[in-house]
C-alpha cells in the first residue's frame, strides 16, 4: 500500500482482523455520535428538569422518521462505492462520489423544509403532553435548521469508510462530540437557554464536523476525491445507488414512522414514565453499538469481497462478524443489567423516572444478543446487492407485527412494560426471518447468476 494512502483492501489478508480493525474505530465513533443526544439529555436532565428531559428524548422518533430515508440512501452509496474500489473502478468510485453528495445536498435541503412544516403536527399526534410540548417544538425546530451538517458529514463519513478509512471519520466526530459537551455546558448552565441551548450546541458541532471531512474529501489525492465544481448527477451510478439505498432508504424512514406511534403510546403515561424511557433509551443507544459497527463492517467487507469475486471469504466474514458480535453484545448485556441504577441516574434521580427506566433496561435488555444476527445477516445482505428482502423484513417485523401487538395487545393489557416490550418482540420476529433468508444462499445464486449472464 502507498505511502499516506488511508483506504484499505479487504479482498485479502486475516478476516477477523479487518472486521476489528475496521469496526473499532466505527464503535468508536458511534460511541461519540450518541455522545450528542446522551450529553443533551443528561445537561436538561440534571439542569432543567425531567419535564425538558422528556422533551428532549420525544423528539428522537421524529428526527429519525424524517431524515431516515436519506440515510438509507448514503448507505447505498456506500455500497456502490465499495463495490467499484474493490473492482479497482476508478471512474465509477469518481462518479458514485459526485453523485452521492449532490443528491444529499438537495435531500438536505428538502429535510430541513419538510421537517420544519412537520413538526408541530407530529407533536400532536404522538399525544405530547402540554408541560413538554414547547420544549420539544423548539428543539425539533432548531434542529432541523441545521440538518445539513449531519447528513453531509454521514455522506462523508460513508464514502471514507466505503474504501476502507474509519480512522479520519472517527477522529472528526470526537472532536465534535467533545466541542458539542463543551456548548452544552455553555448555553444550558451560563446562558440558561434550557432545551434550544442543547440544541444549537448540537447543530453547531454537526455543522463543524461536515466542514472537516469536506475539507478532507478535497484534498485527497485518491479516486474518491470530492470537487464541488464536478457535483453532478450521473444516471447510472444514482440508479445502482437508488436499487440498493431506496429500499433500505424506506425500510429506516417507516420504521422510525412507526416508532412515532410506539412513542405515542408511551406518552400516554405522561411525563414520568416519558423520561424514564427515554433515560433507557440513551443506554440502549449504547448498547446495540457493537453489533451494529460488525454489521456496518460486514457490508463494506462483503461489498470489496463481492467486486473481487471472492464469495468463499465473504461466508467466512459474515461467520466472524455473527460470533464477535454475540460475544461481545452478551458482556455489555450484563454490565448495563448489574449497574443500571449508577447509569440511570445520570439522566435523573427521581425515583418516578428511576423506576421506570429500570424496568425498561431489566426487560428489554437481554434480547439484544438475538438481534444480532438481524444486523449481521442484513449487512451481508445488502454488501451483497439484496436490499429489498432486509426491507421487507424490517418493515414487516418493526412496524406491521408491532403496530399489530400494540393495537391488539393493548385492548387488554395497559402497561407501560407492555409498551415497551414490543420493541423485543419485533427483534425475534426480524432475527429469525433474516437468518431464515441469508441462509437460503438465494443472494449467492442471483450473484452468480448476473456473473454468467455479464
Amino acid at each position: 500500500m502507498p505511502k499516506g494512502k488511508k483506504s484499505v483492501d479487504m479482498t485479502q489478508g486475516p478476516i477477523l482482523k479487518h472486521l476489528i480493525v475496521f469496526a473499532m474505530p466505527l464503535l468508536i465513533g458511534q460511541i461519540f455520535q450518541q455522545l450528542y443526544n446522551t450529553v443533551d439529555s443528561v445537561v436538561v436532565g440534571q439542569f432543567v428538569g425531567k419535564q425538558a428531559l422528556a422533551a428532549v428524548g420525544s423528539t428522537g422518533s421524529v428526527i429519525n422518521a424524517l431524515i431516515g430515508f436519506f440515510s438509507g440512501l448514503s448507505m447505498g452509496a456506500g455500497v456502490v462505492i465499495s463495490q467499484c474500489f474493490g473492482a479497482r473502478d476508478k471512474r465509477g468510485v469518481h462518479n458514485a462520489v459526485h453523485t452521492a453528495m449532490a443528491l444529499t445536498i438537495g435531500a438536505a435541503l428538502f429535510c430541513t423544509v419538510l421537517g420544519l412544516v412537520a413538526t408541530d403536527p407530529l407533536l400532536r399526534m404522538m399525544s405530547t403532553p402540554e408541560d413538554v410540548f414547547a420544549e420539544a417544538s423548539a428543539y425539533l425546530r432548531i434542529y432541523f435548521g441545521g440538518i445539513v451538517g449531519l447528513m453531509v458529514y454521514n455522506i462523508g463519513a460513508g464514502i471514507l469508510r466505503a474504501v476502507g478509512d474509519s480512522k479520519r471519520p472517527l477522529y472528526f466526530l470526537i472532536f465534535s462530540a467533545c466541542l458539542n459537551v463543551v456548548l452544552d455546558l455553555v448555553f444550558v448552565i451560563f446562558f440558561r437557554m434550557g432545551v434550544a441551548g442543547v440544541a444549537w450546541a448540537t447543530v453547531v458541532s454537526q455543522c463543524a464536523s461536515a466542514v472537516l471531512i469536506l475539507i478532507v474529501l478535497a484534498k485527497t489525492k485518491e479516486d474518491h476525491q470530492l470537487q464541488l465544481s464536478r457535483l453532478h448527477i450521473h444516471g447510472g451510478e444514482l440508479k445502482r445507488i437508488l436499487r440498493i439505498g431506496l429500499p433500505a432508504g424506506i425500510q429506516t424512514s417507516v420504521v422510525s414512522f412507526s416508532n412515532v406511534f410506539v412513542q405515542a403510546y408511551i406518552n400516554e403515561f405522561q411525563s414520568d414514565c416519558m423520561a424514564g424511557w427515554t433515560s433507557y433509551s440513551r443506554l440502549d443507544a449504547f448498547a446495540w453499538l457493537l453489533m451494529m459497527c460488525v454489521g456496518m463492517a460486514n457490508t463494506t467487507f462483503v461489498g470489496q469481497n463481492l467486486g473481487a469475486g471472492r464469495i468463499d471469504r465473504v461466508k467466512k466474514g459474515v461467520n466472524a462478524g455473527l460470533i464477535l458480535s454475540a460475544v461481545g453484545t452478551a458482556v455489555i448485556v450484563a454490565v448495563l443489567m448489574l449497574f443500571s441504577d449508577t447509569a440511570l441516574k445520570l439522566f435523573n434521580s427521581d425515583p418516578n423516572v428511576l423506576e421506570y427506566g429500570r424496568m425498561f433496561v431489566l426487560w428489554l435488555s437481554p434480547f439484544y444478543i438475538p438481534y444480532c444476527a438481524m444486523l449481521i445477516y442484513s449487512g451481508a445482505l445488502r454488501g451483497a446487492g439484496d436490499s429489498l428482502s432486509p426491507m421487507i423484513i424490517t418493515i414487516g417485523s418493526f412496524v406491521v407485527f408491532r403496530q399489530l401487538y400494540l393495537i391488539i395487545g393493548t385492548q387488554f393489557i395497559t402497561s407501560p412494560l407492555f409498551v415497551g416490550m414490543s420493541y423485543p418482540a419485533g427483534w425475534v420476529v426480524a432475527s429469525i426471518a433474516t437468518t431464515l433468508v441469508y441462509r437460503s444462499g438465494r443472494w449467492e445464486k442471483n450473484l452468480k447468476a448476473k456473473q454468467a449472464a455479464a
